[in-house]
């Protein structure tokens, strides 16, 4: 399991930080567009929609990001569109009204959770590719830091009941790998924010990132998978990876709005 994790790092890393730095936003709301197409269909498989509404629900999806590349002014109009066209879709697509409101939950919080969560990163790419950068390194030490420190002495449990392998020390280890990550980040290509900011925002996002993990694992405990995907060897699927980077995305959006840097 480490040999594969490792080598799935020092292959996927690199290519990962080339593509964002290099590549133009639009090419980086390609990635985002490809990365929530799997995760969603990863997230409807867990909880077995059907194929009608959910193809639908992987355009709107497609459609959600699309619109706040372009402007954020009607972005609630389009999610509000999104979730009445998937209500009005189960009422055409079946005609027993019993289980319909069953029926709507997953697909409409599968568009909330991914889509929606990933729009804060076409904002925050806006910036520059570097705080994408930034949020994805910061998210994977914390992750990291959590995996290897509550393997190695994690005991006492955090939340058995949602996640039975999450330790304190595990969470613990999140929020060090953040602060790690944020000062990292800060010495290399963010030398502009000073270090009392870099380390709250770290903080932050380590502590977010563990509730994203949690809230994943809540879902996929509900649905009675393991894994939400075996695409990545060793990973598990895409939204196993990206789980804490949908939560940390807007938390760092809404401190960049709070320091000013986001208007």
């Amino acid at each position: 399991m480490h040999l594969k994790r490792l080598i799935v790092a020092i292959i996927f890393l690199p290519l990962l930080y080339f593509s964002i730095m290099y590549l133009p936003q639009w090419g980086f709301l390609l990635m985002l567009i490809i990365g929530t197409l799997l995760a969603l269909s990863e997230f409807y498989s867990m909880y077995k929609v059907p194929n009608a509404l959910k193809y639908i629900c992987l355009f709107l999806g497609v459609f959600i990001l699309g619109v706040s590349y372009i402007s954020k002014d009607i972005l609630f109009d389009v999610i509000v569109f999104s979730i009445t066209s998937i209500i009005v879709m189960r009422l055409l697509i079946r005609k027993d009204p019993l289980s319909s409101l069953f029926d709507i939950a997953p697909p409409v919080i599968g568009l909330l959770y991914i889509p929606v969560l990933f729009t804060f990163q076409t904002h925050i790419r806006k910036l520059g590719p570097e705080w994408i950068v930034f949020l994805y390194a910061t998210v994977w030490m914390s992750d990291s830091t959590a995996y290897y420190l509550g393997k190695g002495i994690g005991k006492r449990k955090l939340y058995p009941e949602v996640s039975p392998n999450k330790t304190v020390a595990g969470a613990v280890g999140s929020v060090i790998g953040g602060l790690i990550g944020a000062v990292i980040i800060k010495t290399t290509i963010l030398p502009m924010l000073s270090a009392l900011y870099m380390v709250l925002i770290g903080i932050m996002i380590g502590f977010v990132t563990i509730i994203g993990d949690l809230v994943e694992s809540m879902f996929k405990r509900d649905a009675g998978v393991k894994d939400s995907g075996i695409i990545i060897p060793g990973h598990g699927g895409i939204l196993d990876k990206i789980d804490g980077m949908l939560f940390a995305g807007p938390v760092l959006y809404w401190m960049l709005m709070g320091l000013k840097i986001i208007k």
